[in-house]
């Protein structure tokens, strides 16, 4: 499907130069003499490369048609993860590396969405939000006010969180899974 330059959009999915790019970042630049360009940062999605380009507005780009089936996670096995098809019940793995750094907020059962290209997964979207537990919590300090002050709180995946004060060990919280921050009290 073809997009004009100035419609990507970070997440995004193109083909460019016979290959699969994901738009991590893009900036809109409106120079004084010339027409406006988009500044799109990709990453490759088949070796993890990284690349910059300029696409011009009226420049048409193939957006990747991809394919969006619901999931449920079941294992990790070593090298990679296991998902299951919630209608046909196939089971796939999904090598660690299309995960990237979101693979921390994976939990047993969790409902994923899982995108596919011409048949083969080229990655994963988690829910916005996720459930956890805090482990460990640092103690509140007297005197500190409650507007500005965080403290790091250790979660049962093993991830560091900034908390506010009053969340002590054994609450579970809502953590953003995009940036892993803290959202609220489950």
């Amino acid at each position: 499907m073809k997009i004009n330059g100035n419609e990507i959009r970070p997440g995004m999915v193109l083909e460019h130069q016979k290959k699969l790019w994901r738009v991590a970042k893009i900036s809109h630049t409106q120079p004084g003499k010339g027409g406006a360009y988009t500044q799109a940062e990709m990453k490759c999605i088949t070796d993890g490369t990284k690349l910059n380009e300029r696409f011009r507005s009226a420049e048409s780009v193939e957006r990747a048609v991809l394919e969006q089936r619901p999931m449920q996670y079941l294992y990790d096995s070593g090298d990679s993860l296991a998902f299951m098809d919630n209608t046909t019940f196939e089971q796939v793995e999904i090598n660690y590396d299309l995960m990237g750094d979101q693979k921390v907020w994976l939990q047993e059962n969790m409902d994923v969405s899982v995108e596919f290209h011409q048949g083969s997964p080229i990655g994963v979207e988690l829910p916005a939000t996720v459930d956890m537990e805090v482990v460990e919590a640092d103690a509140v300090v007297k005197g500190q006010t409650a507007s500005s002050s965080y403290k790091p709180a250790k979660l049962e995946n093993g991830e560091t969180v900034l908390v506010p004060p009053y969340v002590e060990s054994g609450i579970k919280i809502t953590v953003n899974t995009a940036d892993g921050t803290f959202s609220g009290r489950a």
